[in-house]
C-alpha cells in the first residue's frame, strides 16, 4: 500500500439531540472534537417508523392507479 494515504481516525464524542453522548472514532475535526447530531435515530421517522403520510402532489399516486386499476383481481 502507499504510504500517507489513509485518513486520519481519532477519537470524538457524538452527542444525541436527548443528551445520550458516546465516543467513537472518525475523521470529523480534531481529537477530542465533538459532534452535535440535529437528527438521529432515537427520535426520525426514517428509523423509528414514526407519522409518515404520502403526499400526492405531483399526482404520481394517482396516475399509477389509474393505470393500474383494472390490473390485477
Amino acid at each position: 500500500m502507499k504510504p500517507n494515504i489513509h485518513p486520519d481516525y481519532h477519537k470524538i464524542k457524538v452527542v444525541l439531540t436527548d443528551g445520550t453522548e458516546y465516543w467513537t472514532r472518525s475523521t470529523y475535526g480534531k481529537d477530542g472534537d465533538t459532534l452535535n447530531l440535529d437528527i438521529d435515530p432515537n427520535t426520525h421517522p426514517a428509523w423509528t417508523g414514526g407519522n409518515q403520510q404520502i403526499l400526492d402532489r405531483g399526482g404520481r399516486i394517482s396516475k399509477f392507479k389509474d393505470k393500474f386499476k383494472g390490473f390485477g383481481m
